[in-house]
């Protein structure tokens, strides 16, 4: 049986999700610090819990409950980043200004395996899914969420058996969607009415990033390679066995050409491997 913050966390998925796109729209802000900041970062730790809270309270109109957050600050089930300003004064250099989330599932039970191009047999395989992502105010629309994502994507593509980073955005956050296309994220999807805000549906975008050889099954341009090559693979075939044909000449003193006759076995041209999306 699940953890009691887990089913809650399943029942609340699509609401945690929808503000990673809200996030960025706030990015564009202009900061407002007085120094010049030294960004680092670092994984999210037991110390940070408060502060977390705090921020979590601050950028998202929901509660997320205490489980959660010490999920995150233990790394139970969850992956971290913080990011924190080295040059902040008042001994709150290693304070947090911003952070992203994510956890760890399997390719086999995610909502994209059927978008996945993998060994099926392998039960290993994995995926990361990005939860939340947040920066405060006065350090927006310096970068620090695409670094955080950036981390994302390095963490993914240093476990040899992940196969790809992948989030929701909610369709009218057109920045976001800047942001995720950008950094060469694949818009894949299309859930109509994933949302459900205030008593109103919205759709959504599911944005994937291929690590370590992961890709869709088959895009178009591989679906026209496969067809060329099949192409060629047949053109190859049928020449063959007309060099191979007999010449059959007529009996008697017949003056007439030789014919050429096709062996009778016919010959199969297949196309294996050929994936439709």
């Amino acid at each position: 049986m699940l953890h009691k913050w887990k089913q809650e966390f399943l029942y609340n998925f699509k609401s945690i999700t929808y503000f990673l796109g809200i996030n960025y729209t706030s990015l564009m802000v202009n900061p407002r610090i007085q120094h010049r900041p030294t960004i680092c970062y670092r994984p999210i730790k037991p110390s940070d819990l408060e502060t977390l809270e705090r921020i979590h309270s601050d950028v998202f109109p929901i509660r997320y409950e205490s489980e959660f957050f010490q999920s995150v600050v233990n790394g139970c089930d969850v992956v971290s980043w913080a990011a924190v300003d080295r040059s902040r004064p008042d001994g709150q250099s290693d304070e947090l200004i911003g952070f992203v989330t994510a956890r760890i599932i399997l390719a086999k039970d995610s909502e994209i395996a059927d978008l996945l191009r993998y060994d099926s047999s392998r039960v290993d395989q994995t995926l990361v899914y990005i939860l939340t992502l947040g920066v405060v105010d006065a350090y927006r629309n310096l970068g620090i969420a695409t670094a955080l994502i950036r981390e994302v994507i390095k963490y993914a593509s240093s476990i040899p058996v992940c196969r790809a980073v992948y989030l929701h955005v909610i369709s009218y956050n057109n920045p976001a969607i800047h942001l995720y296309t950008k950094m060469s994220f694949n818009c894949v999807r299309r859930l109509h009415g994933f949302y459900l805000i205030n008593g109103q549906h919205y759709d959504s975008y599911l944005f994937v990033y291929y690590v370590n050889g992961g890709h869709s099954p088959c895009s178009p341009l591989e679906l026209v390679t496969v067809i060329v090559r099949c192409m060629k693979t047949g053109l190859k075939s049928v020449a063959a066995k007309l060099m191979m044909a007999k010449v059959k000449w007529p009996k008697g003193n017949e003056t007439r050409g030789p014919v050429l006759t096709q062996n009778k076995r016919m010959t199969n041209i297949g196309c294996s491997g050929l994936e439709y999306v």
